[in-house]
């Protein structure tokens, strides 16, 4: 009788099924899909800040233009050179008066950039040689700056450069000036802003020279300071 015993055969593991495997598909498939949405995520971002970086100057610009808009900044810097002014002045003018807005007319009649009224601008026609000018040249932004900047020259020499009694002349007319500051010296006093009895005056003046200091200090390349 043979004394040898009989070996065991080795384990095997049991056969995936077919439900296991397509699990272990799915799964695979899914891991893949979240790497390829995960990397679009990031390439979408990266796109993002790239396109944010390039836009941010030209947004900023454009705030900046919405909120103290500058044209024309050749002709201002032209003419301040030519009247001796403050290229600075002149633009805190036009945004006082038209917001750098083109072919504005007021209920008074007056016209363009500077808001020069016919009467004030044939006059200045005048005093320039400026025989050929029409009334319609106003609507004109070399025309309207100029004349708006001899204006300004014109009132710089008669106030003796107090540039805000000028502004309150720009505003209020010399005749109504002259009389506040009469009025002011007979009280032994100077004319100041805060004196000055129009609200619509006072406003005005102040509100050109916060501009005037807003565009030096944002437009000093634009404006040749």
């Amino acid at each position: 009788m043979s004394t040898r015993t009989a070996t065991s055969a080795p384990r095997r593991r049991p056969a995936a099924t077919a439900s296991s495997r397509r699990i272990a598909d799915r799964r695979r498939r899914e891991a893949r899909m979240r790497r390829r949405r995960g990397l679009a995520i990031l390439a979408a971002a990266g796109l993002a800040l790239c396109a944010v970086l390039m836009l941010r100057p030209a947004f900023h610009h454009a705030v900046k233009e919405i909120s103290l808009p500058l044209r024309h900044e050749d002709i201002i810097r032209q003419q301040a050179r030519d009247k001796g002014l403050d290229p600075a002045l002149i633009a805190g003018v036009i945004y006082a008066e038209s917001h750098f807005i083109d072919g504005r007319t007021s209920s008074a009649g007056a016209e363009g950039l500077m808001q020069l009224t016919p009467a004030t601008a044939h006059y200045i026609a005048q005093k320039s040689g400026g025989t050929a000018f029409r009334t319609s040249d106003l609507g004109t932004p070399q025309v309207n700056i100029s004349y708006g900047a001899f204006y300004l020259r014109y009132l710089m020499r008669r106030y003796g450069n107090d540039v805000p009694l000028v502004l309150a002349a720009y505003n209020a007319g010399e005749g109504n000036v002259d009389k506040w500051i009469a009025s002011a010296r007979a009280k032994g006093k100077d004319l100041d802003i805060d004196a000055i009895p129009f609200g619509e005056t006072r406003s005005y003046v102040t509100k050109v020279l916060d501009a005037r200091k807003q565009y030096r200090s944002t437009y000093r390349h634009e404006l040749g300071l």
